[in-house]
């Protein structure tokens, strides 16, 4: 078992650990970004004005995972929808339910913030995305659906 999980928004003392799990995340997922691109993720997300925000699960004091999540005008009602744009635990904290709870939480925050809905990749927007979600999704046990709130 394991310590007690902190889930909180970015802070800016953050950036080395997310920088390293981003690296992680991106080699895991084959993806190659410039450091530039990367660079201006991280400046969004601390952005207040931004639309783009992260949540970051912590075990003990370690950075174990983050969610990247959006929010936007809805098209299917009268307050925003929140988007989960990227999902990532550590190799070592698969399987701990760092995932789950990190969807878990971004449920509440939208609950909490009063937005419609919160949307993540089915298999069919990963196999039209071209990305590998549905692996990460398997292997954490839990599937990308729409959650009405």
């Amino acid at each position: 078992m394991f310590m007690p999980m902190e889930i909180r928004d970015a802070q800016p003392g953050d950036e080395a650990a997310w920088q390293h799990l981003w690296h992680d995340y991106l080699t895991f997922y084959k993806v190659d970004l410039p450091d530039e691109v990367t660079r201006h993720t991280w400046t969004r997300i601390l952005d207040p004005s931004s639309r783009v925000a992260m949540r970051l699960a912590f075990v003990d004091g370690e950075m174990a995972g983050f969610a990247i999540h959006h929010f936007h005008d809805s098209t299917w009602s009268m307050t925003p929808d929140c988007y989960l744009e990227d999902l990532y635990v550590d190799e070592r904290f698969r399987g701990r339910g760092i995932g789950r709870a990190l969807i878990n939480d971004l449920i509440a925050l939208a609950k909490a913030k009063g937005w419609s809905r919160l949307y993540w990749h089915t298999d069919r927007d990963n196999a039209t995305a071209r990305k590998l979600y549905d692996t990460y999704a398997e292997e954490d046990g839990h599937v990308r659906y729409r959650v009405r709130l």
